[in-house]
């Protein structure tokens, strides 16, 4: 199929995820099982290009096109996986989430016993903008740590530092207060590896013992309660958008959760 002037080819497997039919994946099952058809002609691969889903069928029934992005903060608890179902039967943050919500996909990770703010969002393109390290987007953390450690080493993270043959990017780490041998300190940063905050303070030499994300990008946790989600507002959420368009992401503006 032939784009038009103006319009740019996409594959329909990410056209379908962003109008929110399913994931990609299970787009590709819904593929392969011949339940979706572009004009009455089903396909058989999740590679087909198309402008629009105009004339895309699902089970035989038409799709409407994609919904502007939302976009949701989520105090998430500790205790609770970012998956949407986990074969062990751990439980999930969509076990926590409260019903009526449309269907979101998580903004990242947060490991089981980190806790804090987990962005959620009805759009697979907006995930991956705010993911990439490409686009700078930070994410501030406070970290609860046992040992000795001083402000000086923490600055030097500033410089990036290799762990294990795995180089992470810079960190602007400060600490907040000190009490005995237990400290708290914050940590802003742009890549996001897996466990990379614990990762690092371990290398330190200190024992992470709570772990709380206070802010990703301009949208800060605040007061929000735990288990708690509401909505990013549109205005906010276009205004955002404009700032990775043009290479100008916003700073955070973290606050301590009470």
């Amino acid at each position: 199929m032939r784009a038009r002037a103006g319009k740019e080819e996409q594959r329909i497997a990410k056209l379908l995820a962003r109008a929110g039919i399913a994931s990609r994946r299970e787009i590709e099952r819904m593929i392969a099982e011949g339940r979706i058809a572009v004009n009455g002609t089903a396909i058989d691969t999740p590679a087909t290009l198309l402008t629009s889903l105009h004339g895309v069928t699902v089970d035989g029934k038409p799709v409407q096109a994609a919904a502007p992005a939302r976009l949701f903060r989520f105090h998430k608890p500790a205790g609770f996986l970012t998956t949407e179902r986990d074969p062990r039967g751990r439980p999930t943050i969509y076990d926590k989430l409260p019903p009526g919500l449309p269907r979101l996909v998580p903004v990242g990770r947060l490991d089981m016993n980190t806790e804090g703010l987990l962005l959620l969002t009805t759009d697979g393109g907006l995930k991956r903008q705010l993911e990439l390290p490409a686009t700078g987007v930070p994410r501030t953390y406070r970290a609860r740590a046992y040992g000795e450690i001083s402000q000086a080493q923490l600055e030097e993270l500033i410089l990036g530092i290799e762990i294990d043959g795995i180089r992470y990017g810079q960190i602007d780490a400060n600490m907040e207060r000190r009490t005995g041998r237990n400290v708290w300190i914050e940590m802003t940063l742009t890549e996001g590896k897996n466990r990379e905050v614990r990762r690092v303070l371990e290398h330190l030499g200190l024992q992470v013992s709570r772990l709380i994300r206070t802010a990703y990008g301009p949208f800060p946790l605040a007061d929000l309660p735990a288990g708690a989600v509401d909505e990013v507002r549109q205005h906010d959420l276009i205004m955002f958008r404009k700032s990775l368009e043009q290479g100008r992401p916003r700073p955070p503006k973290a606050e301590r959760p009470a």
